[in-house]
């Protein structure tokens, strides 16, 4: 959820200080060259000005004309040398009054014209269009020179705006560099804020692990974050709590029952023994109900041991699996034996994290299925192996297997096969072994062993971080 909510977050400001930027930028820009605008439109009315009393061509008898036109040419001249700006003033026919430098003269197209035809109309030229960095476009103002209420002439600059652009770009790269820093506070801001929001429900996360791996005491630790989280932590505290408390009534009836019927049941078995004394040797009844009374004592047994299973807590610790697989191996060698099956072991010394009773527990219960249900003749194997993570002892037989249905119901409490129900068992076996593993953080799956037969796969954590 991190990494999808982060990124989000990113976007979303990165959207937003875009939306604050580009307007500045493009505002900056208009103001840089609206400045310039308005000074060229200073220095058109002061040569306007200067022009307005020159309105003829150049007279040898006109002296004081020549002379303002003289003024008019030096300061032009001036003007082009210190700024770079090439100015001009031009009667209507299209002739210069003066112009600097002396080779620029009016085109016969393009924005010079137009601003000086606009001009002529008794009215200042329009700005000119936004002049982008990227753009090498110039600058052209006019404005008319007006004697006696018409335009006799039109003062005419077309500046250059590489200064301007230089200024719009470093104005935009002070924008840049103060977006980049809003950008980092707003990605350490994001990270903060996903921070908090998440936490609680990290923990939340862990914590439903822990209860969903066995580990039914496991609570949500009062954390930060919003209200709304914190209520759910209580209120998932509280659900955990019932949870725990109706599964704690479960087993204890379950504990609580197997143990009170021991006691009958083994009277009624005393007593049946009894009865045995009193009729005929061999009586295939009195049989059969000895038969049914010591297969109804095993299931109270199993039954008491699940529930001292699922209520017992593991005591892990580092343990070598493949020594304690071999110590299971050799302690039902002597059953396998008499039964005319091969078991035999593969443990190479390998460790993990697991509780050493529980996890024998388990494999006496794995090794045993495997056993009883493997014919006369045919062989057991036991495997540990490990890599990065887990370490498995994987229990291989070739007894009849089961169907892919059988399958998913296998390990299910009091549950046989149809077709094993004249084998002795209760049918609770594996969900003790089950129990027992998952309380220590460890699972066991079953599959299909070609060509014939069950494969029982026990894994458990190399580390006490996957418990």
């Amino acid at each position: 959820m991190h990494t999808r909510l982060l990124p989000l977050l990113i976007v979303l400001m990165a959207a937003v200080l875009l939306a604050l930027g580009v307007p500045l930028a493009v505002s900056l820009a208009g103001a840089q060259q609206q400045k310039v605008v308005v000074d060229r439109i200073d220095d058109t009315a002061r040569f306007a000005a200067l022009a307005q009393f020159v309105t003829e061509p150049a007279d040898p008898a006109g002296g004081d004309i020549n002379e303002r036109r003289e003024t008019l040419s030096s300061e032009l001249r001036s003007y082009h040398e210190v700024y770079g700006i090439r100015a001009g003033v031009f009667y209507r026919n299209d002739s210069p009054m003066a112009h600097a430098p002396d080779d620029w003269f009016l085109p016969r197209a393009g924005e010079v014209r137009d601003a000086f035809e606009e001009a002529l109309l008794s009215r200042r030229s329009h700005d000119p269009e936004q002049v982008w960095p990227w753009q090498r476009h110039s600058l052209v103002v006019a404005s008319p020179v007006i004697r006696d209420g018409d335009v006799v002439a039109v003062v005419v600059t077309d500046s250059p705006t590489g200064q301007m652009r230089s200024r719009i770009l470093d104005g935009w790269l002070v924008i840049a560099a103060g977006e980049a820093a809003a950008m980092l506070l707003a990605v350490g801001a994001a990270l903060r804020l996903t921070g908090w929001v998440l936490k609680p429900v990290r923990i939340l996360d862990a914590t439903t692990h822990d209860i969903a791996t066995g580990r039914l005491k496991s609570r949500v630790a009062a954390a930060g974050g919003p209200p709304e989280l914190r209520r759910l932590a209580r209120s998932f505290n509280e659900m955990a709590d019932n949870v725990e408390s109706v599964l704690e009534q479960q087993r204890a009836f379950v504990a609580d029952a197997s143990h009170q019927l021991r006691n009958p049941l083994s009277a009624l078995l005393l007593r049946i023994e009894l009865l045995a004394l009193e009729l005929p040797e061999g009586n295939e009844e009195i049989a059969s109900v000895r038969a049914e009374g010591k297969r109804l004592a095993q299931v109270l047994d199993d039954l008491l041991d699940l529930a001292l299973a699922e209520h017992s807590e593991a005591s892990l610790q580092i343990s070598d699996i493949g020594a304690l697989a071999a110590e299971r191996v050799a302690a039902w060698a002597p059953t396998a034996e008499a039964k005319g099956v091969r078991l035999t072991g593969t443990c190479p010394p390998t460790t993990a994290w697991a509780d050493p009773v529980a996890l024998s527990s388990a494999l006496d219960a794995v090794i045993d299925n495997a056993v009883k249900f493997t014919p006369e003749g045919e062989s057991v194997e036991v495997a540990v192996t490990s890599n990065g993570d887990t370490t498995t002892v994987v229990v291989t037989d070739n007894g009849p297997g089961l169907t892919d249905e059988e399958l998913t119901r296998v390990g299910d409490r009091f549950w046989r096969s149809g077709r094993h129900q004249n084998i002795r068992g209760s049918g609770l076996g594996l969900s003790i072994s089950r129990a027992l593993l998952a309380a220590g953080g460890g699972s066991i799956a079953y599959e299909r062993h070609e060509p014939h037969g069950l494969r029982v796969t026990v894994t458990v954590p190399r580390s006490g971080t996957g418990v």
